[in-house]
């Protein structure tokens, strides 16, 4: 273990004089350094960011003027050098430190700004070459960058545009300084990509097919995890996805609802006025109509226990009359993608219940399903979201001896689309752009059949002529006999079976359509 100095504790604040700003993602930058400059910050550079500097009219002293070498091997090597990692790893209160610095001529660096080289982007093609890999390996960047991190005491890092706008206004308000907790924030951030940096390099050359690394930093500290005694964060960068418009922060269980929520509704993004409750990460209810009104009415009647403390979601501007109807029952989150006129205002009046927009939609995000194992994580692509009504229709394949009518293919779709989004072992029955029987999370799919047929009841829905959805194949006839006994005359599964002639004989017997899609949708 290397022994520590005995040194006086550093200064909470000290002055940006130099700040050296090196960057692949020019986003923010010359933003950034007029920032700098105005307060008097000397900017030293490099390649092509001195040059963006430069053509904004910005004083730039080139990094070879500190090193007194020019840049070589094609850029190779540019900030390896004493000059520049003694005037960033130098500590401000080590009296030898400077010393040393004025000795060999050192000038201190204050802020590092950079980022890397894009690896993963480079290297996400089938046809990539341990080449192209290769240069597009970061070497001075990430050793400047742990350099300044190490040094965070007295030396600020930004690996990131989005830190750029944080550092100006601590800048902005301390007279031209960043104060240690911030120092040690940006610091934090620096380990965390380099970290994620080093991994995605790793996989690389493992052959991984799931690279998983997160550069991504703490976007929010939670009150408490599923439970009060669980400490929770959540990580990465939720914004381009939703925004919060109104009351209490949003929960760790807010938050997968509300994730489950964005998935779902993404089925529905060519369809008319859809609503979806959810509750636990389940599709309560689901309904589509020629209003939003009476598509909530839909949804909320397939279970009309299940939705209070739940959340609803919705396709479309959410007009008045059906906020007014939502009122009706506690709810903790309404999300659509905008609100009528005088509809917040009406919402607003109840001030604990969460409010939000949607921005862009779920099937967008290009991040990876992670869940943790003990010892570990599994990590796999998204399910994707479904292709459109025809699209989906020609690829599945009609296995009886009765085809599906229009009006079946319409319900088997929106009963596809809903069980996907459902818990195995799933079962939704449909009829009419309505979900009227939802069983969710059973280890039997008689049981989850049965549970869906008990809730519709409940609700005195009409079976009579619906359709059935599976997530997973029948593994023998019993479901798909359930399921024809309870009033279904058409279903969706993906088929697969060893027995999917006796289930396919049984649809027959009893007159049912019966669709193969060859995929199935587990959500465990």
């Amino acid at each position: 273990m290397i022994n520590v100095k005995d040194l006086p504790a550093p200064n909470d604040t000290y002055p940006i004089r130099r700040a050296l700003l090196s960057v692949f993602d020019k986003t923010g930058i010359v933003e950034l350094a007029q920032a700098l400059h105005k307060h008097g910050v000397e900017l030293v550079s490099t390649g092509g960011t001195s040059r963006a500097l430069e053509q904004a009219g910005l004083p730039v002293v080139r990094v070879e003027s500190l090193s007194g070498y020019p840049e070589i091997l094609d850029g190779r090597v540019k900030t390896l050098h004493p000059a520049i990692h003694g005037g960033l790893l130098a500590r401000r209160t080590d009296p030898e430190d400077l010393a040393q610095l004025k000795e060999q001529g050192i000038q201190e660096i204050d802020l590092v700004v950079v980022n890397l080289y894009p690896f993963e982007e480079a290297t996400s093609g089938d046809d990539v070459t341990d080449a192209t890999a290769i240069e597009n390996i970061d070497i001075g960047g990430p050793t400047m960058l742990r350099a300044a991190a190490k040094n965070f005491f007295y030396v600020g890092v930004a690996c990131s545009p989005s830190s750029y706008p944080q550092i100006v206004s601590e800048l902005d308000a301390t007279g031209g300084s960043l104060t240690l907790a911030t120092r040690r924030s940006l610091a934090a951030d620096v380990f965390r990509q380099t970290g994620a940096y080093d991994t995605a390099v790793s996989a690389y050359f493992d052959g991984a097919e799931n690279r998983f690394s997160t550069s991504e930093g703490l976007q929010q500290t939670m009150r408490y995890g599923e439970n009060p005694h669980q400490k929770a964060g959540l990580y990465g960068n939720t914004n381009p996805f939703f925004e919060a418009l109104h009351g209490k922060a949003l929960s760790f269980n807010n938050l997968l609802d509300l994730s489950a929520a964005l998935h779902l509704i993404d089925e529905f993004a060519e369809a008319g006025p859809t609503v979806a409750i959810l509750k636990h990460t389940n599709p309560c209810g689901v309904g589509t109509a020629t209003s939003l009104e009476e598509a909530y009415h839909k949804a909320f009647s397939t279970d009309r226990q299940s939705p209070f403390g739940g959340i609803v979601i919705v396709n479309r501007a959410l007009d008045l009359a059906t906020a007014q109807a939502i009122d009706k029952v506690f709810t903790e989150i309404i999300i659509a993608p905008a609100y009528e006129e005088g509809v917040l205002d009406f919402l607003m009046q109840k001030k604990n219940r969460r409010l939000v927009r949607t921005l862009a939609p779920a099937a967008s995000d290009a991040s990876k399903d992670v869940r943790s194992v003990v010892g570990g994580y599994l990590v796999q692509d998204r399910d994707p979201a479904l292709p459109s009504f025809e699209l989906l229709k020609n690829a599945c394949t009609v296995v009886t001896k009765r085809q599906p009518t229009e009006q079946e293919w319409l319900d088997l779709d929106f009963a596809w689309r809903v069980a996907k989004n459902v818990k195995s072992n799933a079962i939704v029955y449909a009829k009419d752009g309505q979900t009227i029987g939802v069983g969710a999370g059973q280890m039997s799919r008689i049981d989850a059949s049965e549970i869906a047929v008990s809730k519709g009841a409940k609700s005195e829905l009409d079976f009579q002529d619906c359709v059935v959805a599976s997530d997973a194949f029948c593994p023998f006839a019993d479901g798909l006999l359930e399921a024809a006994n309870n009033g279904a005359k058409a279903a969706i599964q993906p088929g697969g079976s060893i027995r999917d002639d006796e289930v396919i004989a049984a649809a027959d017997e009893n007159g049912v359509a019966m669709v193969f899609t060859g995929n199935r949708h587990f959500r465990h």
